[in-house]
């Protein structure tokens, strides 16, 4: 199953218990370009992402420091809350190296708790925990438009920044990082270029329905399927799941594309992190790329 930790309460599943239905690099290629040379699209359905830096648990780093923390950030970030700890996770290659949820290690030690910092409007947050940092955006009401990635990935500059800097006031040990994570959540609502299920082809690319005279089978009432690809030169892996789920916000129910890229940087040091969050997102963003369709791409503004 996939990391699912980063999501916060936008979506209700009530679909998890349905079956979840490769592993060779393939080059991902796309004609839709932006200023990155990048795929892009005018109106993306992206309704949540993080960005995520992973280290060994800091040693010291106890229930104090959180609140300690929040008093620095407390201005951009006034709102507060405390979670479980999301798992710590490596991605190993090599003959007998497991795939999926790589070798997640619960570390049993305090604090066991994870500590969102949100902004006024509960767009934007800050995670803390013993062995991780992530900066997310997310979509509240609806309405909001993607801040794009530059915007993110310098926000995540700023916070860890100041999170390194507190750690070092306090006397603490420098966070190593060990792997890094870009996460992005589509939300495909139906209607909006394909009108359900038996029409699935027109949003996953890879997808061939049946013609309708050869077909026994019904138009299937939902779907649930995951794919891994791993990156190039063993940096990590893409995972790429699509899940349907109802949407808090609104109780609409729509079919949820989760893009995750996770792995390990070249070193621990920070300029190495950025530059495999760098890696990440062109992964991601590639890969929704060669997942959806020219028709989908249409929908979304495709540039």
């Amino acid at each position: 199953m996939l990391c699912s930790d980063f999501f916060f309460g936008a979506t209700n599943d009530p679909f998890r218990g349905l079956t979840r239905v490769a592993s060779k690099p393939s080059p991902i290629a796309s004609t839709a370009k932006s200023d990155s040379g990048l795929p892009d699209f005018a109106h993306p359905p992206v309704d949540e992402v993080a960005i995520s830096l992973q280290f060994p648990p800091i040693p010291g780093f106890s229930v104090p420091h959180f609140g300690l923390f929040w008093r620095l950030i407390r201005s951009d970030y006034p709102k507060f809350n405390v979670q479980q700890p999301i798992t710590n996770v490596m991605e190993h290659f090599g003959p007998g190296a497991p795939i999926g949820r790589q070798l997640g290690l619960a570390f049993l030690e305090l604090p066991e708790i994870r500590c969102w910092y949100l902004d006024e409007t509960g767009n934007r947050l800050v995670q803390v925990q013993c062995d991780r940092f992530v900066h997310n955006w997310r979509k509240i009401t609806g309405t909001e438009t993607y801040p794009r990635y530059p915007d993110l990935r310098s926000r995540l500059e700023k916070e860890w920044n100041r999170f390194c800097e507190f750690i070092r006031d306090e006397k603490l040990e420098a966070p190593k990082i060990n792997q890094c994570e870009v996460l992005y959540v589509n939300h495909i609502e139906y209607e909006k270029g394909w009108s359900g299920y038996g029409e699935l082809d027109r949003v996953i690319a890879a997808l061939a329905t049946p013609k309708a005279k050869n077909r026994f089978l019904p138009a299937p009432e939902r779907i649930s399927m995951s794919v891994v690809y791993p990156l190039e030169e063993n940096a990590g892996r893409l995972y790429v799941s699509f899940n349907p789920v109802v949407r808090a916000r609104d109780g609409k129910e729509v079919l949820q594309m989760t893009l995750t890229a996770r792995g390990a940087p070249k070193s621990g040091s920070v300029d190495d992190a950025f530059a495999w969050l760098d890696i990440g997102r062109k992964w991601v963003v590639r890969g929704f790329a060669d997942f959806t369709t020219d028709t989908m791409h249409s929908v979304w503004g495709k540039q």
